[in-house]
């Protein structure tokens, strides 16, 4: 029998399912969430138990919206997660500090924030993280989502075209976060999402 989610919606072929997550089922599946996000970003043992802690408290900031995607078996093969972007976060206050006043009242007052969205590499290329997207984009009350992904080239890159194809532009590119080496780009769009 295949596990899922408290009350979650199924969407998707029948050998896996994109379903929506509630903040108990993400901090159920945390184990397997640190998995699929460490094989999808490259990261170290050592520092995906740091990620591990402040992933389990996002779930309690305002607009959390969740969704993952599982196979058949129920393992996980992929997940995407945000909510509200507000000043004293502090993805939000580095953000912030790398923009003009002016785009900072354009893509920051009513904004909801990709946290994470990721696909184990294994599963990459079958339209996992377009939908885990679209889902998610599609829960949004906001009027603007900005997120960030490190920079690369966008013709190879599948997560590049992934959000191009989704109408994401430039807010700010080649941001350094502290404690990461990697130079970031931060993307945003409009919401909501028009067919």
């Amino acid at each position: 029998m295949t596990p899922r989610a408290s009350g979650a919606e199924q969407i998707g072929p029948e050998h896996e399912s994109l379903v929506i997550w509630g903040p108990g089922d993400l901090v159920h599946r945390l184990d397997d969430v640190i998995e699929v996000y460490g094989q999808a970003m490259g990261y170290s043992p050592d520092l995906l138990l740091s990620r591990r802690s402040y992933m389990a408290s996002h779930v309690h900031r305002r607009d959390f919206r969740a969704v993952a995607t599982l196979a058949a078996d129920g393992r996980l093969l992929g997940f995407g997660y945000g909510y509200r972007s507000e000043p004293g976060q502090w993805w939000h206050d580095q953000v912030r500090s790398a923009m003009r006043r002016e785009a900072r009242a354009y893509w920051l007052a009513n904004c909801f924030e990709v946290v994470e969205l990721h696909v184990r590499p294994a599963a990459q290329g079958r339209g996992i993280g377009a939908n885990q997207l679209r889902t998610l984009l599609s829960l949004a009350d906001a009027a603007t989502v900005l997120l960030s992904t490190p920079e690369a080239d966008e013709a190879t890159s599948r997560a590049w075209r992934l959000y191009r194809r989704f109408g994401f532009v430039d807010v700010v590119r080649h941001f350094l976060f502290p404690g990461d080496s990697r130079p970031f780009a931060i993307l945003g769009r409009t919401l909501p999402l028009t067919t």
